[in-house]
């Protein structure tokens, strides 16, 4: 393997991307706000390894001995710093123990312009105030696994490259294309005559049934809008959309959480299709 470098100050300046430097800033800010553009935290021994096999571009590792070990096959060819430390200097640097000794920081994707990103895509899903991360990595889990080409951020979504979400992506919000609107909610005009019929996902009665609504556009493009737990999707974006679709429930349920309600209408999508 190439050389690692063994570190066991915790205030070692080289490992700035684990650790803010203020702790009163929010740590999604440091990552947000980094030089070159911004990184991305990609924690645990399986998520690294998952990323060290992709293009993407790596500041540094960061292990313990053990897990220098266990991943020296896929870390002989990073070419970038790999740091080693022990369990305790690892855990104070990053502020936690759930990495299983593990982590690596990551050159953020080069966001697409919004048109740019459209280009070729024939399914993609619209985000609107989503704030939980949880929910941002599954629906990046969610669209990667079920043939959603690209996946819009708009209005009040938290930062989907936050750690949490790449962790519950197990990767794939490094992978899935995205953009953030510019301009919301006219970037939903812009969808529309770009090709794509708008389908926003509600609990309301009178909505379509799903099943229903994706049989009519299986051969349209089409823009499968999604807003947050509690109060859903704003009235100008219900407005603004072709069809509003609902998940036909059961026992006196009214909706799902919003990363599974995305993935039945990926799902669903995907099969009306084939």
């Amino acid at each position: 393997m190439r050389d690692v470098i063994h570190v066991a100050d915790v205030r070692d300046a080289r490992l700035s991307d684990y650790s803010a430097i203020d702790p009163r800033i929010p740590r999604r800010d440091v990552e947000r706000a980094a030089v070159s553009g911004g990184y991305a935290i990609c924690e645990g021994p399986l998520l690294v390894r998952r990323t060290l096999e992709t293009d993407a571009r790596v500041r540094s590792v960061l292990v313990t001995p053990s897990r220098l070990r266990k991943l020296a096959d896929i870390l002989d060819g990073v070419d970038a710093p790999i740091y080693v430390a022990e369990k305790a200097v690892l855990e104070e640097i990053v502020g936690y123990a759930f990495h299983r000794g593990a982590v690596a920081s990551v050159e953020r994707p080069v966001q697409r312009p919004l048109a740019a990103l459209l280009e070729g895509a024939r399914r993609i899903a619209v985000c609107e105030g989503i704030t939980d991360h949880e929910n941002l990595g599954s629906i990046f889990r969610n669209a990667a696994g079920l043939g959603v080409d690209a996946v819009v951020f708009g209005s009040g979504c938290a930062d989907p490259l936050y750690r949490r979400a790449v962790r519950v992506s197990m990767g794939h919000a490094l992978l899935v294309p995205y953009a953030r609107a510019a301009d919301w909610p006219g970037d939903l005009v812009m969808l529309k005559e770009s090709g794509f019929r708008l389908l926003a996902l509600t609990p309301q009665a009178d909505a379509c049934a799903l099943p229903e609504a994706m049989t009519a556009l299986r051969d349209q493009r089409i823009a499968l809008l999604v807003g947050a737990e509690g109060p859903g999707l704003t009235p100008t974006a219900l407005r603004i959309s072709d069809v509003r679709v609902r998940i036909p429930m059961s026992r006196g349920t009214d909706s799902l959480n919003v990363a599974t309600a995305a993935a039945l209408a990926f799902y669903e999508r995907a099969r009306v299709s084939s």
